[in-house]
């Protein structure tokens, strides 16, 4: 095997440092150029956490108006991620959907956030041509969709999007916050750190948490003993729930 010298000129990293590659345009590009159109892609926001929903955005970028430093959203400040969210509001189409607290338990955490990112291709003001979606799960779409592992870190289109959720998500969990103070939701945006997880334990579970995730369980067990010993959890029966919030 030959292997290219590296140039003189070329800049080194020091010793343990990885070069992070930021998210390209290529694989869109390929299919406008063989007169494939639009194109987008989607990710979500919120699969891990222990309350709230799961936000998922679908975004088709104008590719003579691609905003400077897209890139994954958690390689970004969340300044930095205010910033392009509304550049690329600005200047791309998009369309965001909601996965609830109720659906999540209904239908688990997976099948609620392919719900949501195919009601996103869906919402969008012109149906793709094509879609890539994040991970490893193609969508239910009438359009052609590819799952790209670790796509927010390789896919423009797809880390434009996860910057969409994520923003959208923060902002929602704000929201929530106020509705519902004493978690910390407007810091840790519900995922299970040990603020939430110590809050969860003193208050017990909100109408916000996710009823089938561990903590939540044992938090309920602790509060509401009765409910566990006799096999009776009461889960909202109705699934789609209104969420409003300034995007």
């Amino acid at each position: 095997m030959i292997r290219e010298k590296p140039s003189k000129n070329q800049a080194r990293l020091p010793k343990g440092v990885i070069a992070v590659v930021p998210p390209s345009f290529r694989r869109e590009r390929a299919l406008i150029k063989r007169g494939v159109w639009p194109v987008a892609g989607c990710d979500e926001a919120g699969r891990g956490p222990l309350a709230g929903p799961v936000v998922a955005a679908a975004v088709v970028l104008d590719p003579k108006r691609i905003p400077k430093g897209i890139d994954d959203s958690k390689r970004l400040t969340a300044e930095r991620r205010e910033e392009l969210f509304e550049e690329i509001c600005a200047t791309s189409s998009f369309a965001v959907a909601f996965a609830s607290r109720a659906r999540i338990d209904r239908d688990n955490i997976l099948r609620a956030s392919l719900w949501a990112l195919a009601r996103a291709v869906h919402a969008l003001p012109e149906i793709p041509k094509h879609v890539f979606v994040d991970g490893r799960d193609k969508l239910d779409t009438q359009c052609d969709c590819d799952a790209v592992i670790g796509g927010d870190g390789l896919v423009m289109s797809i880390a434009a999007a996860s910057i969409i959720a994520k923003v959208t998500r923060d902002r929602l969990m704000r929201a929530l916050a106020l509705d519902c103070p004493g978690y910390g939701f407007e810091s840790h945006k519900g995922y299970a750190v040990p603020e939430h997880l110590e809050a969860l334990n003193r208050l017990g579970p909100s109408v916000y948490h996710r009823s089938f995730f561990a903590p939540v369980v044992a938090a309920r067990e602790k509060h509401q003993p009765a409910m566990i010993d006799s096999g009776v959890i009461a889960i909202e029966t109705r699934i789609e729930v209104e969420v409003s919030t300034e995007i």
